[in-house]
């Protein structure tokens, strides 16, 4: 347990990227991860998109700059972006079920060596008539949403120190 639990411990998300790809094995074993992620009643509402072309990850991340009003590239630069998508018509839980997957997959990342940040706006970007295109496309249902991004790569940038954690984080009741 307290390999895990320094795992855990010592992820931080990753602001900058090297533009090296990721092996295709350790993708896999990211991926893996988050399909044994919790979800309500094991109903398994998330789906995972993994995008390792860079046009298409160039184009997700220029329509989620544009969401946020930016020129900038919000996925600092990630070659690999998954894309974590939950069904809302398949258990009300399918945001919770949809953070877990994303949790799981930056916790895989770590523990494999790579760097990962949870992007937000997947829900936004999916909403777009372009989105919603990618999304007919992949054979996404209508009825699913976009929950998250997590972009993956080598870091190129210095691992930070945690934050100190707040006092009130924890209640004991007995």
């Amino acid at each position: 347990m307290s390999e895990v639990l320094d795992k855990i411990k010592s992820r931080r998300s990753i602001r900058k990227y090297r533009s090296d790809m990721i092996p295709q094995d350790k993708l896999e074993k990211i991926i893996e991860a988050g399909t044994y992620a919790a979800t309500g009643m094991g109903k398994q509402s998330p789906i995972i998109i993994a995008v390792t072309n860079k046009e298409l990850r160039d184009k997700l991340s220029a329509m989620n700059a544009k969401i946020m009003g930016v020129d900038s590239d919000p996925f600092y630069g990630a070659p690999t972006v998954i894309v974590v998508f939950a069904d809302k018509a398949c258990r009300p839980t399918y945001v919770e079920d949809g953070s877990l997957v994303l949790g799981n997959l930056m916790n895989a990342a770590h523990s494999v060596g790579l760097g990962s940040c949870w992007i937000h706006r997947a829900k936004e970007t999916f909403e777009t008539p372009e989105g919603k295109e990618l999304m007919k496309k992949w054979g996404i249902a209508d009825t699913c949403v976009g929950i998250g991004n997590c972009v993956l790569g080598y870091a190129d940038m210095p691992m930070l120190e945690p934050k100190e954690r707040k006092k009130d984080y924890v209640v004991m009741v007995k």
